[in-house]
């Protein structure tokens, strides 16, 4: 590329394009742009905006949009030109907390962009729809009670209304409240982000409050008590009780729905007795996620709410009710014309065929109803509510960020004549082009860019190309499709739940029944464990062995076998090479040699193919972790991650690319979205993370084993005696920040980090006095996990079976805290050091095998029948 650029670089047009042609063609800019784009690059003019401006979405300030402002330009046609976006940040991804943390602004800047500044002062914005009030900040519970009940006495009034929110209330403090006695009139009651434990002492407190409407107690140790009936109880002892922990009881009635319209708050918190209609004036209504089961009662109607013209159903399952229940009374709301429910849902599959349903409604889910009717199908993506940016109370403005970046972030890899960049890197465009939304019919394209103005690589420069495909009218809002080219077939709807809050429901349906299907998929291997009958090779003359592995070039040195370097005259082929058809015939190689690889073995050494090939054979093992081909089994994925979440388990995921060691793009992260957007950086598996190992002084380890393959049918196996521990460098935690540090979540240090090698005996000896346990009883059910892979390999892939095949494979092994193994990946592993690149005598002069030694126990055990330093499996 070079050579075609001036001495001082690019200067003309046509040096441009033929250094840039690859980048320009690529991107899409139609070519007629290609000189308009030279023309800014060339002066670094950003005219964007001139042209453009950008919008506030919501009032919370949680979104934005990009509008077409120029008023000297009524309107832009399509392909009329060509708009240079900055990159605000571009990062590699394992770089992202540190740069956010020590570059000065950057955090501050993200924070503004991506709308997660806001409340930084207060508590944020709680269920009740206030602000939290930063002067409760540093009173006591106590404190709080006797201000609210002093304000109340001199306001003549009784108090009904008491926020006592994050303010460290444990079961004891919460007693010396009294607050039976002194708030007996209570009609809402929060006490969210609290210790409390207790469900007798909270039943106590509460049951006195006869006219209690809401009770928050959101984000206590209580609610993660399985098979409480605290909710019963309190149900029982307060039948008034509408709203329990932001979810409506079966009781809920017209506070219920005045509270969610707006009708009562603090301010306003109702009356023991209702008017008659108190629900007359709303219309506006957001019943989302309060997990109503069934919303058929006197109370919603249209002759409560007859002015009701807004209504969000969102996130509730309404199982209780039909679709023609639901029809029937929405269609008698004469002045209901904006909707917002789950498609698919409670009112069926299709956004069509609710608007024929309710020809009355405007908008759906936010769309335009002569949009979808024009449509003429459902388009999941048409209808979905976007997914704002989250943040937890007390997150720094840098767990923020890294939180809300995957709404935001784009990715390129680069790549030159010689190699691809095996890192792929991250970016966030700038304020204006930040603020453009998706839609599924989008007015502008968005494409990364290169510019190199020396015409080297070392030179480029990136930006994204912004331009117009469709005629756009001044005051339009400006769009791009996030997932330009991603059609069902890579299944964009599931996609988008990275950027909109798809149907929970639907997706937890898909999972279940993919747990079902795999379980019924199970297959009895018909195969055997033996290790009699083994073929021997040693005859009279010495075996001839061609080797391209350095180790066995130099280690192996018994009589019976002599090095050749012609593979024509070989008995056996020992490579690290592939070997396929090709290949035999380019060296002349013979089905009669034997070679230290199987047939179709990728159906273990790829960790996509591994898990499937488990899976179709033993459904889920208690040693192989939850897995997924996110290639094919994305929307199970979801439902698998919704479910945690209703749970309450953890959900902390660990993407591994399908063929790639060393963890190149492997990531650790409880981000749904990161988990979807990962996956423009290739192919990858999304496995549950084993959030508790067992550690090994405080750190977390993994053990490499080393398998000798004899057959598949009948399957022979052997065993080294000797493993490979490996060592994270840093104590291990779950702190959110250190997800990003390699060296406390990775062990493989000989690539990255400093090597924290331990011999096998040292670590047996040291790890049984750690925890007590004796590790023979953790050996054995390694063995029998280990034969359980091969087992499920020869049981669904036969054709791997080759009478001249050997081979040998590093297992990688994980124990959980209870010291169960699991099952981490199979690698083909030649000459047991290519893998970790690291000396042979090291890793094996700890143990009962040498390293000298290694190869010739090796070849022993394969070809000669000894089996001194391995044991069968």
């Amino acid at each position: 590329m070079a050579a075609t650029a001036g001495a001082t670089g690019i200067r003309t047009f046509e040096e441009f394009a033929e250094v840039h042609a690859v980048l320009l063609a690529s991107s899409g800019l139609p070519p007629s742009l290609h000189r308009r784009l030279f023309d800014k690059l060339s002066t670094e003019r950003f005219d964007g905006g001139q042209w453009f401006g950008i919008e506030q979405c919501d009032e919370d300030a949680r979104q934005r949009r990009l509008v077409m402002t120029s008023e000297s330009h009524p309107s832009m046609a399509s392909e009329s030109d060509v708009f240079l976006v900055d990159h605000a940040w571009t990062f590699r991804l394992s770089d992202a907390y540190r740069q956010l943390k020590e570059v000065p602004g950057l955090a501050e800047r993200m924070a503004a962009l991506m709308c997660v500044d806001v409340h930084l002062e207060d508590g944020g914005v709680d269920d009740h729809g206030n602000e939290s009030a930063g002067e409760a900040v540093d009173l006591s519970a106590a404190d709080v009670v006797e201000r609210e009940v002093d304000r109340a006495k001199d306001n003549h009034e009784v108090l009904r209304w008491l926020e006592l929110d994050e303010l460290g209330i444990d079961d004891h403090i919460l007693s010396s409240l009294s607050l039976s006695r002194r708030c007996p009139d209570l009609i809402a009651l929060s006490l969210c982000d609290n210790r409390i434990e207790n469900e007798e002492m909270v039943f106590r407190e509460v049951s006195s409050c006869k006219h209690l409407r809401a009770l928050w107690l959101n984000n206590n140790p209580i609610l993660e008590k399985r098979n409480s009936s605290l909710a019963d109880k309190l149900l029982q002892a307060c039948p008034g009780i509408e709203i329990l922990n932001s979810v409506f009881t079966r009781n809920f009635g017209v506070w219920a729905l005045g509270f969610c319209g707006g009708l009562y708050g603090k301010d306003n918190p109702g009356f023991f007795n209702e008017s008659e209609q108190p629900l007359q004036g709303v219309t506006s209504l957001n019943l989302s996620n309060r997990h109503i089961r069934n919303l058929v009662n006197t109370v919603f109607s249209c002759a409560s709410l007859p002015s009701l013209s807004y209504l969000n159903l969102r996130g509730n399952s309404l199982e209780e009710n039909s679709s023609q229940e639901f029809f029937k009374i929405l269609s008698e709301f004469s002045s209901l014309n904006a909707l917002e429910v789950d498609i698919p849902g409670p009112l069926g599959e299709s956004a069509l065929f609710i608007l024929e349903s309710l020809p009355n409604l405007c908008l759906l889910n936010g769309v335009n109803a002569m949009k979808i009717i024009e449509a003429g199908k459902h388009v999941i993506d048409s209808v979905l509510e976007s997914r704002l940016p989250e943040w937890k109370q007390g997150d720094s403005l840098v767990d923020r960020v890294i939180s809300a970046m995957w709404l935001y972030l784009m990715t390129y890899r680069l790549a030159d004549e010689e190699k691809i960049d095996e890192t792929s890197v991250w970016y966030v465009m700038d304020e204006l082009g930040s603020a453009l939304r998706h839609s599924d019919e989008p007015n502008f394209m968005v494409a990364p860019f290169l510019y190199m103005p020396e015409g080297k690589l070392a030179s480029a420069v990136s930006y994204s190309l912004l331009w117009p495909i469709k005629n756009v009218a001044q005051g339009e809002e400006c769009t791009r499709d996030f997932l330009h080219g991603i059609g069902e077939d890579k299944q964009r709807s599931a996609r988008l739940t990275a950027w909109f809050h798809t149907p929970e429901s639907y997706f937890i349906q898909l999972y279940e029944k993919y747990i079902q299907a795999l379980e019924s998929r199970r297959i009895s291997p018909s195969t055997t464990v033996s290790s009699e009958d083994r073929t021997l090779l040693q005859g009279s003359s010495p075996l001839h062995v061609y080797t391209d592995i350095p180790q066995v070039e130099e280690l192996l040195r018994r009589p019976e076998f002599v090095l050749t370097s012609d593979p024509k005259h070989a008995h056996i082929i020992w490579t690290s090479m592939q070997v396929d058809e090709e290949t035999k015939k380019a060296v002349g190689m013979t089905d009669e040699q034997y070679i230290n690889q199987f047939p179709y073995e990728a159906c273990i050494v790829m960790k996509h193919h591994l898990a499937e090939t488990i899976q179709k054979a033993m459904g889920s093992p208690p040693w192989l972790q939850p897995t997924y081909n996110l290639e094919t089994q994305l929307s199970p994925l979801i439902g698998d991650y919704h479910a945690r979440s209703k749970n309450r388990q953890d959900n902390l995921w660990i993407l591994k690319p399908w063929n790639m060691a060393r963890t190149i793009d492997t990531t650790v992260t409880d981000n749904l979205s990161a988990v979807i957007r990962l996956m423009e950086t290739g192919p990858k598996i999304c496995q549950k993370y084993i959030e508790h190992p067992a550690l090994f002084q405080g750190k977390k380890f993994d053990l490499r084993y080393i398998v000798l393959v004899c057959s598949i049918s009948p399957l022979k196996l052997f065993l080294s005696h000797v493993f490979w521990v490996r060592l994270a460098n840093n104590p291990y935690t779950l702190e959110k920040h250190s997800l990003f540090e390699y060296e406390t979540h990775f062990t493989v240090m000989n690539y990255r980090g400093i090597l924290n090698y331990k011999p096998t005996p040292e670590f047996v000896r040291e790890f049984e006095g750690e925890h007590k346990v004796t590790w023979m009883d953790i050996h054995e059910r390694v063995r029998q996990m280990i034969r359980s892979v091969f087992e499920a390999a020869a049981a669904t892939h036969p054709q791997m079976h080759n009478p001249m095949s050997w081979a040998i494979y590093g297992v990688d092994v994980m124990l959980d805290s209870s010291f169960q193994p699991k099952l981490l990946e199979v690698t083909y592993c030649p000459d047991c050091t290519r893998a970790c690149k690291y000396d042979v005598e090291s890793i094996f002069g700890g143990g009962e095998l040498k390293g000298r030694e290694f190869f010739n126990d090796v070849f022993g055990c394969l070809f000669l029948d000894e089996t001194t330093h391995v044991q069968p499996l």
